[in-house]
């Protein structure tokens, strides 16, 4: 497959990422008891089996990762709580509904770690995101901020953990 929703003459698809992230929004809306072979796939149902089995309230969010044409994560703006820090960029995202042809409303979820405290992705430079950061962030949390975007020009989805954020409530 190639990316910006351009056909690929070996497999014929087009919009790969559209179809994922379609494919997640339906399981964010149904709760349907299914067992899947893969445990690290998008279209694994229900929601909350990319998370362990033992967790206390049900997940009403596949958070998920999309990366551009030269692989680097995509990254949102958002704005949090903290109005003193400048640490508002996330590459993790909710799907909020979908539309046209692949057009997408995106929520920014802002990254936390294991003790809540929000994670700065940015560089030391804060120009570029670290990847390296990454590896400390464990949960999410749910921001006011949302992104419009086309998921033709995305070239991979990948997703990340199912998690409760109390946002459908």
């Amino acid at each position: 497959m190639s990316c910006c929703g351009k056909k690929d003459n070996v497999s014929g698809f087009e919009g790969c990422v559209c179809e994922v992230v379609r494919a997640i929004k339906d399981i964010q809306d149904n709760v349907v008891e299914e067992c899947q072979p893969c445990l690290t796939s998008c279209f694994l149902e229900p929601l909350g089996d990319l998370t362990s089995p033992s967790r206390r309230r049900p997940a009403d969010t596949r958070v998920f990762v999309l990366k551009t044409k030269d692989g680097t994560p995509f990254h949102a703006f958002y704005r949090d709580e903290d109005r003193y820090d400048h640490d508002c960029i996330s590459i993790y995202f909710r799907i909020e509904s979908i539309f046209d042809n692949c057009c997408a409303t995106l929520r920014v979820l802002e990254p936390k770690d294991k003790d809540g405290h929000e994670v700065d992705l940015l560089s030391d430079c804060g120009s570029k995101i670290n990847l390296k950061k990454l590896c400390k962030v464990y949960n999410f949390e749910s921001t006011d901020s949302c992104i419009t975007v086309d998921l033709n020009c995305f070239c991979a989805v990948q997703c990340i953990k199912d998690v409760f954020l109390g946002l459908c409530d």
